[in-house]
């Protein structure tokens, strides 16, 4: 089996343990992106997984696709061109004090590529899934239309395609995202959103939940699920819940709704102790794709998904460096990442 995901791999620079960006004298130097995260969790799940961007042909180009390799996602598809790789600051928040993320992402060489720069029809050959999120088509109308063309062409091929909302609205405004993703979302299979991107997206929203007091209502979010499904006929739609405590403590726990067998299944809810936010929701959506190619269950795989990114939010940096035994040992215990006697 295998699954392209197409989207902005950034270098992340981030100052040591919890110190803020004006006490930091030096800054860690990884790389992420939503969906480069995402291929890394399959090929760790040991799914063939390409990664699709426009990334310099400089060093730092280079040690981005290196960061890929390491962990055996094809790269081979990346195209060469440009002069910029964008860049994210992240300040972890801690207890009472959020984080803060600062983008330096202006004029990316993805932000600046062109449709020509893609061969999708080729990219396609023999593939099974395409996933990109809603982060890559905020970059710019041209890169809304290559993520027309990619889903065009992933359609053509047979290929399924799943999509992660994930609003920013530091890079575009609630209209622009409803426009795009409204044109978009009529060729995806499988949605993930969560609490806040339904709403902010499509002015969906579960009644008697506050997302960001803390408190939500899950039993509102099957009708979040059914509205969505309903506007785009959606095969799948897997709403995560997300319970901030605080910077450091979150509940954390998902819905997966299947239309086709009308149910809604609930996971386990997990009382998350956050190393590193940074990559849990695209580690959610890597677990949920694995599953779902394995033939797991709509209970199962939603288990499966949310423990994958329970499990991430322990891991420092954005990839997900968890194997399927690992997860799966989680899934199938009582949440607590006890040692089972």
């Amino acid at each position: 089996m295998k699954v392209v995901t197409f989207g902005e791999l950034m270098v992340r620079l981030q100052p040591f343990n919890y110190e803020r960006f004006v006490q930091a004298n030096s800054l860690e130097f990884t790389f992420g992106g939503g969906e480069a995260n995402v291929a890394v969790s399959l090929a760790n799940y040991g799914l063939d997984a390409a990664f699709v961007t426009k990334l310099p042909a400089h060093a730092i180009g280079q040690a981005a696709v290196n960061s890929l390799r390491r962990y055996g996602v094809d790269t081979s598809m990346i195209t060469r061109g440009g002069d910029r790789v964008g860049i994210y600051y992240n300040e972890k928040g801690a207890s009472q004090r959020g984080s803060v993320c600062i983008y330096d992402r202006a004029n990316s060489a993805i932000q600046l590529a062109q449709p020509s720069d893609f061969d999708w029809d080729k990219i396609f050959e023999g593939v099974d899934w395409f996933h990109f999120t809603g982060i890559t088509p905020a970059l710019g109308a041209n890169v809304v239309e290559i993520c027309l063309e990619a889903c065009k062409a992933a359609k053509a091929h047979g290929v399924k395609i799943s999509c992660d909302l994930n609003y920013r609205g530091k890079l575009w405004t609630r209209d622009q995202a409803r426009e795009a993703m409204t044109k978009l979302c009529e060729y995806v299979d499988v949605c993930i959103s969560n609490e806040e991107d339904a709403k902010d997206v499509f002015g969906i929203e579960a009644e008697a939940t506050d997302i960001y007091g803390g408190k939500l209502n899950a039993e509102g979010y099957k009708s979040v699920a059914k509205q969505l499904a309903d506007k785009f006929h959606f095969e799948k739609v897997a709403i995560t819940l997300r319970e901030s405590h605080n910077a450091s403590e979150n509940g954390w726990s998902a819905m997966l709704y299947d239309v086709a067998s009308n149910e809604y299944c609930f996971s386990k809810k997990y009382e998350l102790k956050i190393i590193d936010r940074v990559g849990g929701g695209d580690s959610f959506g890597g677990g949920l794709i694995y599953a779902l190619l394995n033939g797991k269950s709509t209970q199962d795989a939603v288990e499966f998904a949310v423990a994958a990114s329970a499990l991430k939010h322990t891991i420092e940096g954005d990839y997900n460096m968890m194997t399927v035994s690992e997860v799966e040992k989680l899934a199938g215990g009582d949440g607590s990442g006890r040692i089972q006697r």
